[in-house]
């Protein structure tokens, strides 16, 4: 294990912007942060590389002086923690994992962990959910599976946890088995409340392997959750359905499964579909069914499958991930959905799995292969564009806190930025 040296600023705890990094798409799960920027060029700022003990799929987060990650730990499904420096500080094991299908993109730790700075909570596709303090003490863990119904996904878990209502809520969305959101106490697991969300659908078209955005309408939290040819809004603190929108699939064929998530600000939930050929605005002020009513806008030349998009400061930034035109970076008016630039990165026969993060005015994109690509976002596209090769795969999305970037790999965890 190589370690550097972090500044002392690295990580300022209560400052969410500068040093936390909460869950895997950020303090605003819309993938930026307006922090300290890490450098574009990343050639000769490897600060220090950490070797982890089994291959997984998870972004990893950071709250304070310490970095949290899931990871198969020999044949159980594992939480280790990290210091500023990349020492590892512990390791816990939550009993047998569930392995992966193989696939390129599988593993048994594909879930992100999320921390509100007192717990840690981590989901796991052998349907484990276990929370620990921030020093590794377990509080507690139930297993969703056993206690709700086998996994019936054709692929691996994707779906992450998330804070709502003041408890940890999950959703389950398949299309074999069943499917709900499910809300825990955080203090001890038990359930605090239980809503079906079920949907009839093509096949496998209800798998979802997206994590929902929670936004605040009127003062009070809700879940908004993509999945199952569906938007839907629940109450954080009841689970009750306030609004759903269809739409997306009306001739119910097959094999829509969906994996980018969501992105939601300012009243709209932008939303990728149609296996990466088209997007979506969808307004988020409404009531009962809104299929006819809340679409803001539409664009069917324009799409992610994987990669979750961006959304910031009312611009909305999405990488094609997949197909001849992989690579195109486009920058939408996230209200009106009027296309305000398009780039493109260098093209290779891989694709891309990891989201891409904006930081300030840059951006960061990583290839399967392990290949970042960076630039400068300016009003006419991106410029001043960089590579860097991991040379180790990478399906998860980067971090940034204080100035640094985190990259987690097949095998590893990196981190650049200035000594």
């Amino acid at each position: 294990m190589k370690a550097g040296i972090f500044a002392t600023s690295l990580f300022l705890t209560g400052v969410l912007s500068a040093g936390n990094w909460p869950a895997w798409r950020g303090e605003g799960s819309n993938g930026a942060t307006t922090g300290e920027q890490p450098p574009v060029d990343l050639a000769g700022k490897m600060l220090w590389k950490a070797e982890l003990p089994g291959r997984g799929c998870s972004t990893p987060i950071v709250w304070g002086e310490k970095l949290f990650v899931t990871s198969p730990i020999g044949d159980e499904d594992g939480l280790l923690a990290f210091d500023a420096k990349g020492k590892e500080l512990w390791r816990k094991t939550f009993g047998a994992g569930t392995p992966g299908r193989g696939q390129r993109v599988g593993s048994s730790t594909n879930s992100s962990p999320i921390t509100d700075g007192n717990v840690v909570v981590a989901y796991f596709k052998s349907g484990t959910v276990a929370c620990v303090d921030l020093d590794g003490k377990p509080l507690w863990q139930i297993n969703l599976q056993k206690k709700y119904g086998e996994d019936k996904l054709w692929w691996d878990q994707g779906t992450s946890p998330v804070f709502a209502g003041g408890n940890v809520v999950v959703a389950v969305m398949q299309t074999g088995g069943d499917s709900y959101l499910v809300s825990l106490d955080p203090k001890t697991g038990k359930e605090v409340w239980k809503t079906p969300r079920k949907y009839e659908t093509g096949e496998e078209s209800g798998d979802a392997y997206t994590t929902p955005h929670v936004v605040k309408r009127d003062g009070k939290e809700q879940i908004v959750t993509w999945g199952a040819d569906h938007l839907t809004g629940h109450d954080a603190e009841t689970g009750k359905l306030l609004w759903q929108c269809g739409g997306f699939n009306p001739k119910s064929a097959g094999m829509q499964r969906v994996i980018a998530s969501a992105v939601a600000a300012d009243g709209l939930a932008v939303v990728p579909f149609n296996r990466g050929g088209s997007i979506a605005a969808i307004r988020l002020d409404g009531s009962g069914d809104v299929s006819e009513t809340h679409w803001a806008w539409r664009k069917d030349e324009i799409g992610s499958d994987a990669c979750t998009p961006v959304l910031h400061d009312g611009k909305f930034y999405v990488l094609k991930d997949a197909g001849p035109d992989r690579g195109r970076l486009t920058c939408l008016d996230a209200k009106s959905g009027e296309k305000l630039w398009e780039s493109n990165l260098p093209k290779a026969p891989q694709v891309f799995y990891s989201s891409p993060i904006l930081v300030g005015d840059q951006i960061y994109c990583v290839r399967e292969d392990g290949m970042i690509f960076s630039g400068k976002i300016t009003k006419d596209g991106l410029s001043d564009i960089k590579s860097h090769a991991l040379e180790e795969g990478v399906i998860a999305s980067p971090v940034s806190v204080g100035g640094r970037l985190i990259f987690r790999t097949d095998s590893s965890l990196f981190c650049f930025g200035e000594d």
